[in-house]
Formats: C-alpha cells, sequence, structure tokens
C-alpha cells in the first residue's frame, strides 16, 4: 500500500500496576478463581487489521468488501481509498497515539476512516452527527483530538462549528482512492495501541470515553468470527450508530475473512418492512438488533407472504434484555434462523458473552446471556457489610466483574472515573490486561451461564423497600398482550411511587396486567400508575429512552384503561 507515511510507533500500554486495588475478603481470590467463567483461546490480537484487507486485495482484489445502497467498493478499492485516506491524514499532522474524531453518516467511508487510522497508529473517535453543539464542544474538550475527520458532506455540521470554537483543525474525506502495492505484513504488531473511543452516558450527567486497544478489539473480532462461523461468502449487517459498540464490530469483522459489510442506512433502520428488504436485496446473513428493532422486525415478517430472509443465518439481540416472550416470537417466525443473546459493556470490547436461545430456554424466567466469549473472564461479587468484596456462590446474585483481554484502557482523560470502574486484576496473574472492570450489572452464575439482572443502578426504594426495575420489567413483558414495557419511579409531590409504561399487541383491560404482576410480584411491586404508549420513546441507539419515560410522567399520553 503506497504511502508518505514511516511506520508508526507503538504506543505504551498504561502499567496496569497503576490501577486501584479491589479490596478482598479472606480466601476470596481462590474461590474466585474456582467459580470464575472463562474461555481461554489463542488468537492472533497483534497483527492489524489492514493486513486482512491487504491479503485479501491481493488475492481476490474484485470480491465485494462494502456494499452501501448503490455503492461497491471491492477489496482493491478499499485498499486504494484507505491509502488516499492515510496519505491525506499523515500530511494534516496525524501520528502515532493521537486520537481522531470522525463525523459523517453510516456509509463505506467509516471503515475507510478507521482502517487509515490504524494504519497510522491512531486513535478513531465517532461524533454522532445528531448531536447538539455543546455536547459535541464537551466531547471534543475532553478528548483533545488531534483532528476531525468529516465525511459527512456538510459545511455546516454542529461538529464543525465545534472543532472551530474548540481550534481543532477540520479535514474532509478522500472519496477516491489511487492505486498502490499491495505488500503484505505492512502494519505489523499493533499490540498496547489505544485503538477506539465511544462515548456513553455517564451517571453524572456527562459522556464518558471508553477506550479500546487493539487487542481486545481483535480478540472480539476473532471471537465473532469463530462463534458465527464467519467465511466469505457472510455479509453482515451494519445497521447501528457509529456512538453504539457494536458498530465496530458490525463494519470490520468481515474484513477477517473476506466477508462483504452491508451498511443499512438510519432510514431504512426505522422501517421493518424496508429493513427486511434491504436485509434479503443484500443478502446478509447475519445482522444485530437491539429488541425493540428484533420485535417491529418480528411482527413485519409476520406480515408476509412467501419465504423470508431466507439468507439470514444469525439474528443477534443486544443492548437490552431479551424477554422469553420475544425470542419465541423469532424462533416461531424466522425458523431457519439461530438467535444468539448477547451482553456486553462498550468499556470491554462490546459483547463478552453469547448464548443461542433454545426452546427450553423459553421455560425460564429471563434468558441466560450465556457463557464468555474468548479470553474473557466473568466474576459475580458480592460487597459486604466492611466494604470487601467476595464471589457470589453459583445462584446467588451480585455484581459483574470483567477481566481478560477484552477490558479497555479505561475512560479517555478521565482518571478520577477510571479508577472507580478500573481494577487491578486479582484473580489472574496471567491476565494480558492486568485489569478488571466493575460492570454496575447485576447477575448470577447458574449450571455455568450468566444471567443478566439488570443495573445496579436501575435498584430503587419504593415505600421503603427495595427493589429492581427490571424485574418487573421482565414480568409484565411475559403477559402475552404486552409488546414493549418499562418500568420507572415518579417522585412527584415527594410521594415516590412505580409506573408501567407500555405498548400492547392487542387490547387487554388495565386490571389483567395488574393481576399478571400480581400474581408474580409482591404487592409493593405492582405499579399504582400505568401509561399505555403507542410506541415507547427510544434513543439514538434504539433501547428505550427512560429519562424522556420519566419526564412524560408528569403530563401522561393515553391512560390505560
Amino acid at each position: 500500500m503506497n504511502s508518505q507515511a514511516p511506520p508508526p510507533q507503538r504506543t505504551a500500554d498504561p502499567d496496569p500496576q497503576f490501577r486501584p486495588e479491589l479490596p478482598l475478603a479472606p480466601g476470596a481470590v481462590t474461590r474466585a478463581q474456582e467459580l470464575a467463567l472463562r474461555n481461554p483461546v489463542a488468537l492472533d490480537t497483534e497483527t492489524a487489521l489492514l493486513d486482512h484487507v491487504v491479503r485479501h486485495a491481493r488475492n481476490r482484489p474484485d470480491a465485494c468488501a462494502v456494499l452501501d445502497g448503490e455503492r461497491t467498493l471491492n477489496y482493491g478499492q478499499l485498499l486504494a481509498r484507505v491509502a488516499s485516506a492515510r496519505d491525506a491524514l499523515y500530511a494534516h499532522g496525524v501520528r502515532a497515539g493521537d486520537v481522531v474524531a470522525a463525523v459523517g453518516p453510516r456509509s463505506a467511508h467509516t471503515p475507510v476512516a478507521f482502517l487509515a487510522l490504524e494504519s497510522l497508529g491512531a486513535s478513531y473517535l465517532p461524533i454522532d452527527m445528531s448531536w447538539p453543539e455543546d455536547r459535541v464542544r464537551d466531547v471534543l474538550d475532553r478528548s483533545k483530538p488531534a483532528l476531525l475527520l468529516d465525511y459527512s458532506g456538510r459545511t455546516d455540521s454542529a461538529a464543525r462549528s465545534a472543532a472551530d470554537a474548540e481550534e481543532i483543525g477540520t479535514l474532509s474525506l478522500p472519496t477516491e482512492g489511487k492505486p498502490g502495492p499491495m505488500d503484505e505484513d505492512t502494519y505489523g504488531d499493533r499490540t498496547g495501541e489505544a485503538r477506539y473511543t465511544i462515548f456513553t452516558s455517564g451517571t453524572t450527567g456527562r459522556p464518558k470515553g471508553a477506550t479500546i486497544e487493539h487487542q481486545g478489539l481483535l480478540n472480539h473480532l476473532w471471537s465473532k468470527t469463530a462463534d458465527l462461523s464467519l467465511g466469505p461468502e457472510d455479509a453482515v449487517a451494519f445497521s447501528a450508530p457509529l456512538v453504539f459498540d457494536i458498530s465496530i464490530w458490525q463494519m470490520l469483522c468481515p474484513f477477517l475473512v473476506g466477508g462483504k459489510v452491508v451498511v443499512i442506512d438510519d432510514a431504512v433502520m426505522r422501517m421493518p418492512r424496508w429493513l427486511i428488504g434491504a436485509l434479503d436485496t443484500a443478502g446478509v446473513t447475519v445482522v444485530e438488533l437491539v429488541p425493540t428493532v428484533v420485535g417491529r422486525l418480528v411482527d413485519e415478517t409476520r406480515r408476509q407472504e412467501g419465504p423470508t430472509l431466507p439468507n439470514l443465518r444469525w439474528l443477534l439481540s443486544t443492548g437490552e434484555e431479551l424477554y422469553p416472550a420475544l425470542a419465541e416470537q423469532v424462533l416461531d417466525t424466522l425458523p431457519h434462523v439461530s438467535l444468539l443473546n448477547a451482553y456486553g459493556p462498550a468499556e470491554c470490547s462490546d459483547d463478552v458473552t453469547l448464548h443461542t436461545v433454545a426452546r427450553a430456554d423459553l421455560r425460564r424466567p429471563r434468558l441466560p446471556v450465556g457463557t464468555p466469549v474468548a479470553n474473557c473472564a466473568l466474576h459475580v461479587l458480592l460487597q459486604t457489610e466492611d466494604g470487601t468484596w467476595r464471589p457470589a456462590e453459583p445462584g446467588e446474585s451480585g455484581e459483574l466483574f470483567v477481566g481478560g483481554t477484552c477490558v479497555g484502557l479505561g475512560y479517555l482523560n478521565d482518571p478520577a472515573t477510571t479508577e472507580r470502574a478500573f481494577f487491578r486484576d486479582p484473580f489472574d496473574p496471567d491476565s494480558a490486561t492486568g485489569r478488571i472492570y466493575r460492570t454496575g450489572d447485576l447477575a448470577r452464575v447458574e449450571d455455568g451461564l450468566l444471567y443478566y439482572l439488570g443495573r445496579g443502578d436501575r435498584q430503587v426504594k419504593v415505600g421503603g423497600v427495595r427493589m429492581e426495575l427490571d424485574e418487573i420489567e421482565a414480568v409484565l413483558s411475559r403477559h402475552p398482550a404486552v409488546e414493549q414495557c418499562a418500568a420507572t419511579v415518579s417522585d412527584e409531590g415527594g410521594l415516590s411511587e412505580l409506573v408501567a409504561h407500555y405498548t400492547l399487541r392487542t387490547e387487554v383491560p388495565q386490571q389483567e396486567l395488574r393481576r399478571a404482576l400480581s400474581a408474580a410480584l409482591p404487592p409493593v411491586m405492582v405499579p399504582r400508575r400505568w401509561q399505555e404508549w403507542a410506541e415507547l420513546p427510544l434513543s439514538r441507539n434504539g433501547k428505550i429512552d427512560y429519562r424522556s419515560l420519566t419526564a412524560a410522567t408528569a403530563s401522561p399520553r393515553k391512560e390505560a384503561r
């Protein structure tokens, strides 16, 4: 690949010895090592992803790499585009270790930008085009990027205005490629480099930038390749918002095996009929969606006649809890498709567990999220009264901690927040990262499977009783008439009370829903207020927007009967 840039220098991995220690109860290390869920696998987490693109461009230059509507990039063209972008970035001063903010729609340009940055040893930071200027300025101020790479096609975007205000240079991504030599092993070992940062919502109201290093990314990509049996004939849907961590594997994983990335634009994602058409037309074999979109896809599939999505092999559900009722609808409607329940935090390179949903799972109150992906270690711990941690026994609920190759570097330029969530790994002296991450999620292990029990910060106290809102949602979701549901707490007038929000597939009296909850939950956990919605509000990532639900409680939309 032709470029004026010299080989990038590798950045140093922060010494895990500088991480805080997790206070442990006596004997906790030995028992935690016995109970840990692990999946050690030998994977190449060092080689640059771009080296695999070079190899495919040399061996199969005309094979489709990216399909974006009417636009197609074969592997030869993809490599040429990356070469142009790399040279332009280098000419604008981007070097190894730099963070580069990137703004633009989900498109063929996105993986080009990512690979060009990898080739320089720089780190990718996506900016959402819908973010207001104040949020963009906050992210730019906290991340200190060397450059804003813009492929939005707009000159008046909030990102450009924010970059100007922060005195950050802007570069438009070159849209034409140039040919160059396709020498393999040009980029080599990338261990220790920060590869990308995803800014996620923070409990303080300010976003925090979860940073993943190269070995964590490659470990996740190779794990997905093995778990999904991906090959050159596969087409993976690139459907997630760019600031949602699953977008990373969607746009990169096929490049390991010479497969195809299929770009699904936002307008299509909003219309289930269009989405099915796009997946069918492109011959998509793998798609990952949040449960809300999975439900809409299933409903539309039921309305269509004839075979639907015949090429689809895998449907992954992630981002929110997948309830048994929806899983059953998927298995009934798409019997030829394998349904995977995936779980993972952005701080740990995306998914850390997978579970193929079987009919037997549908009898459970909750679906398991399964077993760890390659080279991830899962620990469920309980904090004792003296503040130390001990391992939770099988069947006992606790807080999930994740160790292994997947654990990220922490939060970009935010050591205080990093120290509250990332610790020195006390359980694995041979850990590839030396780090363990406190997820804040509640979980338990039964029969070797992990169960996600909701967020620890969704634990509330109503009427003096501590309860989990996720438990209320899990029970309500099992009613056959309920399409979507969410539980919130209203604090109007200083009085806390539970509120149930829901959408229906078929009309049902409110009292029937109350009876369903009363049969499974203590009276204090049955909501006093009920709101029926035509559609629950969603975030940009397609997850239920709890803030909007809470705000709407004061002025309800449509009260249930």
